[in-house]
């Protein structure tokens, strides 16, 4: 039986994969700007017709193909390890962590691409890359949370990772240890969170309000999910 031909898509990834690598040495020196798109073009030889389709608003699609590339890398990384003995905050912090170090030998194209999103004609798309790797993360690890869990767990970890990005780019320590140990500060910073949160829930007053007017947040729901009883936000330490 013979395989399929090259779908119009599979083209355009082929092509976008080929514009990304020839762009990156460029990246350093420019930014992801037009000259650099310009000359991924010029030493790809990839058409410029066909570049213009790949990368519709620019240079900014490189970066977006960048990140998401680094996700790429992060998912089967994540996906080739046995962590069914290890503390699910540490499998989330193990994430991050792999994410960082799928793209540690391109730290200047990461600082390029922050200061990109940093504008605020960028910022949508910042935000949307950045929560897209943190739901990659819960997912690859089988979270199966719904509602404001779903939600608050994503909205957590991307300030989480976030804060530990910005922290990277100017780590000088051996191996970025130092980075390391502000994960893992951030993370116990949002487990000591989530243990006032469960406190506050066996106080009665708190009870009462949860069976009352709090039971709101029961409602909300995440895109086709089902509601959910457990706490918004927890991060569990489960395995």
């Amino acid at each position: 039986m013979s395989k399929p031909g090259k779908t119009e898509e599979d083209h355009i990834e082929g092509a976008r994969a080929v514009l990304l690598d020839a762009a990156m040495i460029h990246v350093m020196f420019d930014g992801w700007g037009p000259e650099t798109l310009a000359a991924a073009i010029s030493d790809s030889g990839v058409d410029a017709g066909l570049a213009a389709q790949v990368c519709p608003r620019g240079a900014i699609d490189l970066a977006v193909a960048f990140h998401k590339r680094g996700d790429a890398q992060m998912v089967a990384a994540l996906q080739a390890r046995d962590m069914d003995a290890i503390r699910f905050r540490d499998r989330i912090a193990r994430g991050v962590r792999l994410r960082l170090e799928a793209v540690a030998m391109d730290r200047e194209a990461v600082r390029r691409g922050a200061t990109l999103f940093a504008l605020p004609h960028n910022a949508s798309d910042g935000a949307a890359l950045i929560w897209g790797t943190c739901d990659l993360i819960w997912n690859t690890l089988g979270d199966t949370s719904q509602d404001v869990n779903w939600y608050t767990k994503r909205a957590t970890l991307s300030a989480v990772y976030s804060a530990t990005v910005l922290f990277w780019l100017g780590d000088e320590s051996a191996d970025f240890t130092d980075t390391w140990a502000f994960l893992d500060r951030r993370i116990d910073n949002v487990m000591q969170f989530e243990t006032l949160k469960a406190n506050l829930r066996k106080n009665p007053l708190v009870k009462g309000f949860m069976a009352g007017p709090g039971r709101i947040l029961d409602s909300v729901k995440a895109p086709g999910g089902h509601s959910q009883t457990d706490l918004p936000g927890h991060i569990s330490n489960k395995g």
